[in-house]
């Protein structure tokens, strides 16, 4: 072993499994949590199911619930799992200022602060673009304004979940 994962697990307050099983968990909460208020706004789903309709290659129409769903919170945690490279990366390359449960804050807020503007950007100006028709043409604006509302509440959720989650299992 080159001493980089010891070095690792030392430098970081919690270990970086931790870190990724509490992000992963945090990012599906996340995307689950942000099902109410995508439920309560004007274009609804659309958003989910325009990512799902390109993940499974139907038109937005032929999106069932359940796929919407599906990958609506599939892409959370992985965002939840971006998120935790992001604090182990900084918490690495970063001196500790303080920190909450084990987790260095400063790591916690640069990684909320860029998964949340890296959802609201890879999805409402690369996955929207790409599927292109009728929702593109006559509501982009509304619907990138949806998905900006929606990775404001993905970040919220993290920014709240994983300290809580880290000081109550011990951190």
């Amino acid at each position: 072993m080159d001493g980089s994962l010891s070095t690792m697990t030392t430098t970081l307050l919690v270990s970086w499994s931790t870190i990724v099983a509490v992000g992963a968990l945090a990012g599906f909460i996340a995307a689950v949590v942000m099902d109410w208020p995508m439920s309560r706004q004007p274009d609804g789903f659309v958003p989910a199911a325009i990512a799902a309709g390109i993940v499974t290659r139907q038109s937005v129409d032929d999106v069932s619930t359940a796929a919407l769903l599906a990958v609506h919170h599939a892409a959370g945690l992985l965002a939840g799992v971006l998120y935790s490279v992001f604090v182990v990366g900084f918490s690495m390359s970063l001196p500790a200022v303080i920190a909450v449960g084990g987790l260095d804050l400063i790591a916690h807020l640069l990684g909320v602060s860029l998964v949340s503007g890296f959802i609201y950007a890879f999805f409402a100006h690369f996955v929207l673009p790409r599927a292109g028709g009728r929702s593109y043409e006559e509501q982009a604006t509304a619907i990138r304004g949806q998905w900006l509302r929606s990775s404001i509440v993905f970040g919220s959720t993290l920014l709240v979940f994983v300290p809580f989650v880290l000081l109550s299992v011990g951190g």
